[in-house]
């Protein structure tokens, strides 16, 4: 089965924000993603509304074709939000205000029946919930225990151990990291949860991911939008299309 490609255009919106205008305009990246071969496009609707705005959201669901995935935090307002929009698939993740981007998976401990809560709230309107979590086989268990449909495996560890291992060869923690996703794909797998993964994924890196067991979804966003800055949009996606395919 090929594996779905989602286009997170967060930083699009960052761009835009940084001056506050008019662009660039992620709904008009969404669309020339679509274009060149992206099957789904993510959003992170924050608290703080640093990037992504409603507005944004609202056009992305009312314009594109394919699977909208929502990023969000778990709490009423924003779940309201989503519950009125109806993108495809909504993703919890955990927020921090003073964070730069997301640092690592959900607690599945912490506040857990209001996490329960939200789940059954978004599987009873038909939205595929997926939860971002850390690679470990006892907490994929758990979301399934949750009443979620996915895991999103945070790889960002992952990533940070192959950066080292590109100047560290004999470097073993790039294998310690590749065995927990493996170990956490397995359990995936084995409870019946669709298994996505995410979280500086790049171009060079991302073919080391190609061969987890059941993987279904990759979504990236920053690889590919610094790639759109150089080169154009239609061209940092088909490229990724292209490093996915391969294998």
């Amino acid at each position: 089965m090929p594996i779905h490609l989602g286009l997170n255009i967060d930083h699009v919106a960052t761009v835009r924000q940084a001056r506050r205008a008019l662009e660039p305009d992620p709904v008009a990246a969404a669309q020339l993603a679509v274009l060149a071969g992206a099957d789904g496009i993510t959003v992170h609707l924050r608290q703080d509304r640093r990037h992504i705005q409603e507005r944004d959201v609202r056009l992305l669901r009312a314009s594109i074709q394919t699977t909208l995935n929502l990023e969000m935090a778990v709490g009423e307002g924003i779940l309201a939000l989503a519950l009125e929009i109806r993108p495809d698939q909504v993703c919890l993740v955990p927020e921090n205000r003073q964070e730069l981007t997301t640092e690592g998976g959900l607690s599945l401990t912490a506040g857990q029946e209001a996490l329960r809560a939200c789940i059954r709230s978004l599987t009873d309107a038909k939205i595929l919930v997926s939860l971002f979590i850390e690679p470990e086989p006892a907490t994929v268990r758990l979301a399934k225990e949750l009443g979620a449909d996915a895991v999103e495996l945070h790889t960002g560890s992952w990533a940070l151990a192959w950066n080292a291992a590109q100047n560290r060869p004999q470097d073993t923690g790039l294998a310690v990291q590749q065995e927990r996703l493996r170990s956490a794909a397995e359990a995936a797998g084995a409870v019946g949860l669709r298994l996505h993964a995410g979280h500086g994924i790049n171009y060079r890196n991302v073919g080391m991911l190609l061969d987890l067991p059941g993987l279904r979804e990759l979504n990236i966003g920053h690889a590919i939008v610094s790639r759109a800055v150089l080169l154009g949009m239609q061209r940092a996606v088909a490229d990724m299309r292209q490093a996915i395919d391969r294998r």
